[in-house]
Order: C-alpha cells, then structure tokens, then sequence
C-alpha cells in the first residue's frame, strides 16, 4: 500500500470516527430507545423469521403483527397498572389511611422514646422541598419514558423490516474471522434475551415472596411495598434491602420486636437468597453467565444506559472477555505454540507446571 493510499484509509478512518462521535454525542438522548428496540427484536426475531421465510409473508405485514404482540404485551400491562393507579387514587383513603397511620405511629413512639417531635416546621418545609424535586423526578422521567417509547416503535418497525440486510451488514463489518464473528454475534443475542427474560421473571418472584412476608407481618399497604420491592430487585447488591429494612426499622420502633425479627429474618434468609440463587440460575441456563459479570454489568449499564443498562451492562463486561480470548486464540495461542515447536521446555515451564 502506497503512502497516499494509507493516507486515504487513516483519513477516512478518522473521519468516520469522528463524525460517529458527533452523532451519537448529539443524539445520545435516543439510545435508550434504541437499546430498547434492539432488545425487543432479539426477542421476536424467531417469530419474524417464522412470518418472512416459512410462511412467506410480506414484510411490511408481519412487522405490523409483531408490532401490534409487542403494544399488547408491553404497553398493554403498563396501561393496565396506570389505570389501576388512577382506580386506585379515587379510593385513595385506603393507602393513605395506612401510610398515615405508620407515619403517625413512628411519630408517637419517637417522641414517647427520645422526645423528639417530627412534624416541626423546620422538618416539614425540609420534607417538602423533598417531595417537590421529587415530583419533579417523576415527572421529567415520565416524560423521557414517553419520548423512549416513541423511538423505540420508530426504531423497532425498521429493524424488523428489514432485519435480515442489517444484520448482514453488521454481520460484515465485525473485524474478526468467520467463526469469532459467529462467536460474537451469538454471545450478544444470547446475553440480551437471558436478561430480557431472566430481569422480569425474577422481579416477579422477589415480589411475590416479598407480599407474603409483609401480608404476614400485617404491614400496612403491604402490595404497594411489594411492587416497590419488584422494581428494587434491579439494584445492585443492595437490591430489595431498600425496602424491607425500613420495614423492619418502623416495626422495632412500635415495639413489635418479635415482628421485626421475624421480618428480618423471612427477608435475610428466604428473600435475599431467592434473589441471588434464582438470578445466577437464570444467567447461568440462558447465557451461562458468571455473577460478578451479572453484578458488575449492572453497576456499569446503569451508569452508562439508565434502565436499559440492566440488560447492556453485563454484555459489556461479557464482550471485553470474549474480545481478549479472542485476541489471545488468535495471536498469543499462535506465538506460543510456535515458539513451544522451536525450543525446549525452560525451567519457568516446570515451575508453571508445579
């Protein structure tokens, strides 16, 4: 290759990563919906084959059904809980009566025990500068989930009508030999659909396990405490902790000990447990993946993604060690086993061996 050569190809190269730098700077905003798409078609990618090439529909036909499974089975079961929500909030005396009453229990047991008095107005200006930036959290991400879900529809109807040219074209690009792209491409769907799947089924369980406990221990509005516990299971390493403790915090306080320590334990032992054994066995059936991966993965995707990072975040990780054991099959293994061809056995070999 000529001077003027590379210097067209490092040019070029340049270029590209630039402008790429540039573009996904400025429309960082949209990779969630993206990353979202992306995770869905994994999802029904068997079922668009199944449409497109044995059954021989039209493209554009069969992206409009998977689209139309995809709003039942996602935006269906959302707008059924915010219509639940809404239910619920016309009947809000329930919940309220319950939260109210913890609250005004914790209040009566602290000012009987330390002499202390909550509901000072120092406390209830600071507690509502709280709830108002956090009215404002919820909104601003609400507004983004819409805006996600948007992109995400957009993005979703083109990749499956054309599925099979972009994924030949991503296909041709990796910089890797026939069977590392293979080893690649398969590391990627099989870590995203053992994380779409494994995330949700094991929120669900950690819920249900969770509702049983508070039910038992008669907290008060023991099923929103659950839901909040399904949604605490993406967090890592602390995970449903977040929830149950204060529960076992407000219960010593009324002087229910023998709930407490009851509460504490159901929840050390049997919750934390099941979230650890049913996580790592998910990830291990589906995508045989170690759990420091599945636990460091999270840390980083969520950092990195936000919500979707939950399922990127231990592909990441995953993806660098499948890159380095690439890169050492292909020129470390190589040299060494060249180089074991030309000399003897040193004695570092021996001690190795040892």
């Amino acid at each position: 290759m000529s001077t003027k050569e590379k210097y067209w190809k490092y040019s070029l190269v340049t270029l590209i990563l630039g402008l790429g730098a540039l573009i996904v700077g400025e429309l960082w905003a949209f990779v969630s919906g993206l990353l979202g798409a992306f995770t869905i078609f994994v999802l029904v990618r068997g079922q668009m084959i199944t449409l497109t090439e044995r059954w021989h529909w039209p493209r554009v036909l069969a992206t409009v059904v998977v689209l139309i499974e995809v709003a039942v089975m996602i935006l269906g079961p959302l707008t059924l809980i915010g219509w639940m929500t809404v239910e619920r909030m016309q009947h809000i005396n329930m919940d309220i009566s319950g939260l109210q009453q913890m609250v005004d229990d914790i209040d009566r047991q602290i000012k009987r025990r330390f002499g202390y008095d909550l509901f000072t107005f120092d406390n209830l200006t600071m507690a509502t500068g709280y709830m108002s930036r956090g009215v404002q959290y919820v909104i601003g991400q609400v507004s983004s989930m819409a805006v996600t879900l948007v992109v995400l529809v957009f993005f979703l109807y083109f990749i499956l009508v054309d599925f099979r040219r972009i994924e030949r074209y991503v296909y041709e690009l990796l910089p890797f030999k026939e069977e590392h792209r293979l080893r690649v491409v398969n590391e990627i769907y099989r870590m995203v659909r053992s994380n779409a799947v494994g995330i949700p089924l094991l929120a669900i369980v950690q819920g249900l396990v969770a509702y049983a406990a508070y039910f038992f221990f008669d907290l008060p509005s023991a099923l929103l405490f659950a839901v909040l516990t399904c949604f605490a299971t993406i967090i890592p390493i602390i995970g449903t902790s977040i929830v149950w403790v204060p529960l076992v915090v407000y219960l010593l306080i009324l002087g229910r000990w023998v709930d407490a320590a009851g509460l504490a334990a159901y929840c050390s032992i049997i919750l934390i447990n099941i979230d650890n054994v049913v996580r790592f066995i998910l990830q291990k059936r589906l995508a045989d993946t170690h759990p420091l991966i599945t636990v460091f993965g999270v840390i980083l995707g969520l950092s990195l993604f936000g919500f979707w990072g939950i399922i990127f975040g231990p592909l990441l990780i995953s993806m660098f060690f499948l890159l380095v054991n690439i890169f050492k099959e292909e020129y470390l293994d190589e040299e060494k086993s060249e180089t074991e061809t030309e000399t003897e056995p040193t004695k570092a070999d021996h001690i190795l061996e040892e």
